[in-house]
């Protein structure tokens, strides 16, 4: 109870330091920087909206009406606070235009037919099977989080594609062996950005490569992963937690009451009630194992079929090319058509069950569905108000003469931006040509440089409750989503408060065998003071 009342006096708190900010930019005065824009247009105000929207999330513990009070935010500096204007831009230019994008309806088929995969694989008995499979193989918490870590790692192609598939495959597994869906949503989302940000053969490989416009992307993007220091200490921290137990934070608590109460949802009782599946006696593992990988398969091939490759490019170059959108929409939906066929020949669902699976599956993503439309809707508000363009003089102002500095600076506003935002890829594109015009690629700063503004972008990615990457590991794993940003934000924090500390040496020092080494030594160092500390707290 006494939570409740200051969530809502803090809450009331902030609404009204909101408020207040709102009228004195109503009563500021100033011209429009371009014509036809706000003349909050590429200012500080631009940032206001995601700010909004973060802050009550956190505190409200209601992520739709936080993300539709930024919007609205958002629309109402652009309009310069006229009623009609902010109507038109919020729905209009914001959730209208989001949701009728070609790339985000391509997302969106995809996240469909995912809830349709994953709805069928459990009807079919797949799922159960391979939780009775490695309820007999893994008989350890620890085993069973290396397991999820290992799948996660293994499935680099997209971070969409790894948070579904891994959460749909492990959930039986971890439910089992008594480990929260807090816990599985970190694990998830830990090996997704973080683990595709480090793969040469992937879409955020082929995102990266997209920004460096004299050809050399792919060998740029493999020189900067030694230095991408937050993707490899975040692969460390969450190896060595899972090994030895030392979880600390809102994160320890969801893992005490599921270890010592078998209740692993801590109380999230309507997914605890959806997430029961009544197990069908004809399935074996290979009704999971075959379409998850005539899943991988198909979204390869829909990956370099978009990129060219079937038009004479190399795999590299259409991997390079490749719209991550319509590769895996095309791949996705190949895989369902042959596990339909599949399911078919093996007699385990008849094609009237496999039918009722397909609205099954949509209700399914409707959660997900509805917080992409409106973070997406909410990147819109900030690149109506030049969001990108204020924090690009910001960097250009302030790069001169912080050369070894530069690394870490470069890091930290990547990690804002992307928070902000919640975008990795919009932040590739501000930085990468900023970082590409202060250093030359044959300067070794140049490098530590890229991969701090990588690193920074995954980084505010996996921070930002607004990434569409987050959102997707709570839905994988089942898991409410304002409860998997709390329990996870500690541990990214951590994860780059360390990161942070390694690029400020590396801008000294800008060799991978002594800094990266270091890095870990303090990663390790970190999270043992951190348990020992809430260890003492909770006695």
């Amino acid at each position: 109870m006494k939570k409740s009342r200051s969530r809502v006096i803090a809450t009331a708190i902030v609404c009204a330091v909101f408020i207040g900010l709102f009228v004195i930019a109503a009563l500021t005065t100033g011209a429009p920087a371009e014509e036809g824009t706000s003349r909050f247009f590429k200012s500080y105000w631009s940032l206001l909206p995601p700010v909004i929207a973060i802050v009550l999330a956190l505190l409200t513990k209601e992520v739709y009406s936080s993300l539709f009070v930024g919007i609205v935010s958002g629309a109402l500096l652009f309009s310069d606070f006229n009623l009609e204007g902010t109507l038109t831009h919020a729905f209009e230019d914001g959730i209208v235009a989001s949701v009728a994008d070609a790339s985000n309806v391509g997302i969106i088929v995809f996240l469909v037919v995912l809830g349709i995969l994953v709805v069928l694989m459990n009807k079919a008995g797949g799922s159960a099977a391979f939780g009775r499979w490695a309820s007999a193989h893994i008989k350890s918490r620890i085993g069973a989080q290396i397991a999820t870590i290992v799948l996660g790692i293994l499935i680099f192609i997209d971070d969409y594609f790894n948070c579904l598939t891994v959460g749909s495959v492990m959930r039986p597994v971890t439910d089992k062996s008594g480990i929260s869906r807090a816990k599985l949503a970190y694990l998830i989302d830990a090996t997704a950005a973080p683990v595709c940000i480090i793969a040469p053969v992937s879409s955020w490989a082929a995102a990266v490569s997209s920004y460096v416009r004299d050809g050399n992307g792919l060998q740029l993007f493999i020189q900067a992963i030694p230095f991408n220091f937050y993707a490899l200490l975040t692969i460390v921290m969450m190896v060595f937690i899972s090994l030895t137990g030392f979880d600390f934070g809102p994160m320890a608590k969801h893992e005490k009451n599921a270890k010592e109460n078998g209740d692993i949802f801590s109380g999230m009782k309507q997914l605890a009630e959806t997430a029961e599946e009544k197990a069908n006696e004809k399935g074996r593992v290979v009704d999971l194992v075959i379409p998850v990988v005539i899943l991988i398969v198909c979204c390869i091939i829909g990956m370099i079929y978009s990129g060219g490759f079937f038009d004479g490019s190399s795999f590299i170059d259409a991997f390079s090319n490749s719209d991550a959108s319509v590769g895996l929409m095309l791949g996705s939906g190949v895989s369902l058509i042959i596990t339909f066929l599949y399911y078919l020949a093996r007699r385990v669902l008849s094609f009237k069950e496999m039918a009722a699976c397909v609205p099954e599956g949509f209700k399914s993503m409707v959660p997900a569905i509805l917080i992409l439309t409106f973070a997406w809707s909410l990147k819109a508000m900030t690149d109506s108000l030049g969001a990108k363009e204020f924090v690009e003089s910001v960097v250009k102002g302030s790069a001169s003469g912080l050369q070894y500095f530069l690394p870490v600076i470069v890091f930290l506003i990547a990690c804002f931006l992307s928070f902000a935002t919640g975008t990795s890829w919009g932040t590739f594109g501000i930085l990468i040509p900023i970082t590409l015009s202060v250093f030359p690629l044959t300067n070794p700063l140049g490098i530590v440089c890229m991969s701090a503004c990588m690193a920074g972008a995954v980084c505010g990615d996996h921070c930002s409750p607004i990434s569409d990457t987050t959102i997707m590991a709570s839905a994988g794993a089942q898991c409410d989503h304002v409860t998997h940003v709390s329990t996870q934000l500690p541990y990214a924090v951590t994860a780059a408060a360390v990161s942070a500390l390694t690029y400020l040496i590396a801008g000294f020092l800008p060799n991978v065998w002594i800094v990266l080494p270091v890095g870990i030594a303090l990663m390790i160092g970190a999270v043992i003071l951190l348990h020992c500390i809430h260890a003492r707290r909770e006695q």
